[in-house]
């Protein structure tokens, strides 16, 4: 996970400009589609990076493999037609972006224009095919840890829509404590030799990747 080597450090710099922007993107567009433009006049319906990757998050990719940029404010009153529905959608839109660019990335993998076999990275530039399999696991790994339903990743968001109205009250009494939980998930419990965030995520990156690349 903590590579430092050149092409490594480079792909996932290019990865996240692109992951980031476009997911934080998807989510300002759904919203303004749904008639919300809060999104919009905080320059967030923007493909320009700057304006949504966050530091912390952006260290952490590029260090670790995994993070995460500025979130997207949305006005729930505001948007169109049922309101949770509504969310749920904004919310969802930023991991689909994360599923479609992978997707469009293992393309050439599967037209054998690439090979899964060729990723060198012990050259300052990285190959295309490292290159491509760095974004491929990327977005995958942003995609399924943004679905984690922790608040204030979007799976929070997602969950509270499909739970019975039963289930969704005893859910609002744990979603104050979602960032903290979040946090020792991916930060106290490794420490502790605990690679919950892995055993979560891991099967179905696997799962995902053999369904994209076949390999």
């Amino acid at each position: 996970m903590f590579n430092f080597d050149p092409a490594t450090i480079i792909s996932r710099i290019l990865t996240l400009l692109i992951a980031f922007t476009v997911h934080e993107f998807a989510h300002a567009w759904t919203a303004t589609a749904f008639g919300d433009e809060t999104a919009k006049l905080n320059g967030r319906l923007t493909l320009n990076p700057i304006a949504h990757l966050d530091f912390l998050g952006t260290l952490l990719l590029i260090v670790a493999g995994f993070g995460w940029a500025k979130p997207v404010p949305i006005n729930p009153y505001a948007l169109q037609r049922r309101s949770r529905a509504a969310v749920m959608w904004v919310s969802l839109a930023g991991p689909l972006s994360n599923f479609l660019m992978a997707a469009l990335a293992a393309i050439p993998f599967r037209l054998n224009l690439l090979s899964i076999y060729d990723l060198s990275s012990n050259t300052i530039l990285p190959s295309l095919s490292y290159f491509f399999f760095i974004f491929i696991y990327i977005n995958l790994t942003l995609l399924l840890f943004n679905l984690i339903p922790f608040a204030p990743l979007d799976g929070e968001k997602v969950l509270d829509y499909f739970l019975p109205p039963n289930l969704a009250r005893s859910w609002e009494a744990i979603r104050p404590y979602g960032p903290m939980l979040l946090l020792v998930v991916v930060f106290l419990l490794p420490t502790l030799g605990i690679n919950l965030l892995g055993m979560i995520i891991n099967p179905p990156i696997n799962a995902l990747w053999h369904l994209l690349i076949g390999v």
